[in-house]
């Protein structure tokens, strides 16, 4: 009979981990983790969450669910109703279909879309969403429209879709954008028709493929050779078929690629550099994102102080790139792919010639934070700020502090801060014992706001 056990084990081995190896990153005993792999031993819910986290399953509810279902043929140990239903179903299904069971377990997490927030990106607010939302909520009142300054990931964008009436949202990278327009852009898409072009994608042999300008450059670096091979032919492919489809239809295409080979980048969850070390075979399945039409929405890729003087919003969300890590340049592989303009690369990481280079990441940084806090026309200026500026990286420094930013801010009307633990972002140069993010809400007072730019307004 086919055991979550069984599963573990297989999905262990297609991703070439030894026990010893998964023992050590979900810290379960090496003797106990083979048990529950041969079926002597059932995981508990910290233990399939842990290696859950080690194999990187977003979606940990249906390995729960195979793990309720062992328990319920053991001894009927039901709890939660609707993983319990659910975990009856599966039960039934390992007797009836015995060792083809686990096709039909792949199959099922292969139909499930990849969410937005499960793309890894440095300064994600995916984990401090909830808290953003809520306190934004709660300390601002008759609120109707929302500017996403510096977009992303997006999540925030996501969050606002849900409660705001309209969205205005921005980010200058090519990547960001098109992953904007392809998961809320309003427009037509078939997912029939995408699900087809997937299909036709997971079916390819990488071994039959030339070489082309992805696998190239990045082949055996950012990512394993017939996984570079791979990603080349489709974005070709995708580029060739664009007459065909629906502009939605395109950016969902490019973003579901983009969301597929991010766990197979040989990286740090970044592309300033990548792992020296061999990289092990995995096979590239592409699964199509969460993809949704929203019409309130609108997406700019601009210079966001030129947007600011631009549009006007209840509130307007701030989280700025800080520090001198430029955004453009640790994503260049995606922005590259997305362009597709196929550019000269140059230096060990394989980077193209500067573009999209942010003040924010300079010194200049506190004279473009002013000049966006001034050209902004909000009733509410939200900004999010995180106590790295204390950081021993000069790369993780940040360039505007947080005295400079409440200083600028409470110019412009009665300031709160509001803080929430959190964990960092760190390369291992920095260590704190008590990192958080911090959330500056201002309520602005055009009159105090005028006397004190008046400079700056009336140049």
């Amino acid at each position: 009979m086919i055991t979550l056990g069984y599963i573990l084990r297989h999905i262990r081995e297609e991703k070439q981990l030894s026990l010893q190896s998964v023992s050590e990153a979900s810290n379960i005993d090496v003797t106990l983790l083979s048990k529950i792999e041969n079926g002597r031993r059932i995981a508990t819910t910290d233990q399939v969450l842990r290696l859950a986290k080690v194999y990187g399953f977003d979606d940990t509810s249906t390995l729960l669910i195979q793990q309720q279902s062992d328990e319920i043929i053991s001894k009927l140990n039901i709890s939660d109703h609707d993983i319990a239903i659910k975990a009856l179903q599966a039960a039934e299904a390992k007797v009836t279909y015995g060792s083809k069971y686990l096709s039909l377990f792949a199959e099922a997490i292969f139909a499930k879309p990849i969410a937005l927030e499960s793309r890894r990106y440095i300064g994600s607010k995916a984990k401090l969403i909830d808290w953003i939302m809520s306190t934004i909520k709660s300390e601002t009142h008759d609120v109707h429209t929302f500017f996403d300054v510096f977009a992303g990931t997006g999540v925030v964008t996501k969050a606002a879709l849900a409660n705001f009436d309209y969205v205005f949202t921005n980010d200058f990278l090519y990547s960001n954008n098109i992953i904007y327009q392809a998961f809320f852009s309003d427009g037509d898409y078939d997912e029939v028709k995408i699900g087809d072009i997937l299909d036709f994608y997971n079916e390819i042999d990488p071994n039959d493929l030339p070489h082309n300008y992805f696998s190239e450059n990045y082949g055996d670096k950012y990512f394993e050779m017939n996984v570079a091979k791979l990603i080349g032919y489709i974005r070709d492919d995708i580029e060739k078929r664009k007459s065909a489809l629906t502009d939605k239809e395109y950016c969902i295409l490019i973003a579901t690629l983009i969301y597929n080979i991010d766990k197979h980048a040989n990286t740090v969850g970044h592309f300033d550099a990548y792992i020296k070390k061999p990289i092990k075979h995995q096979t590239l399945r592409l699964r199509m994102i969460e993809a949704e039409s929203y019409e309130n929405i609108r997406i700019f890729k601009q210079d966001s102080n030129l947007l600011a003087k631009e549009l006007r919003a209840d509130v307007a969300y701030i989280d700025p790139p800080y520090n001198s890590r430029q955004y453009c340049r640790f994503y260049h592989v995606y922005e590259t792919l997305v362009k597709w303009d196929k550019p000269q690369l140059y230096g060990v990481a394989m980077k193209p010639a500067p573009e999209n280079m942010s003040r924010y990441c300079t010194t200049k940084a506190i004279n473009a934070f002013e000049d966006l806090i001034v050209s902004l026309n909000a009733r509410y200026i939200v900004v999010s700020y995180n106590n790295t500026y204390n950081s021993k990286s000069s790369s993780s420094e940040n360039k505007i502090s947080l005295a400079q930013i409440k200083h600028i801010l409470e110019r412009c009307g009665t300031t709160h801060v509001y803080e929430c633990a959190h964990r960092f972002f760190n390369t291992g140069k920095t260590d704190f014992n008590d990192h958080k993010e911090l959330l500056f809400i201002t309520t602005v007072d055009e009159e105090l706001k005028r006397k004190s730019f008046t400079s700056l307004l009336c140049g």
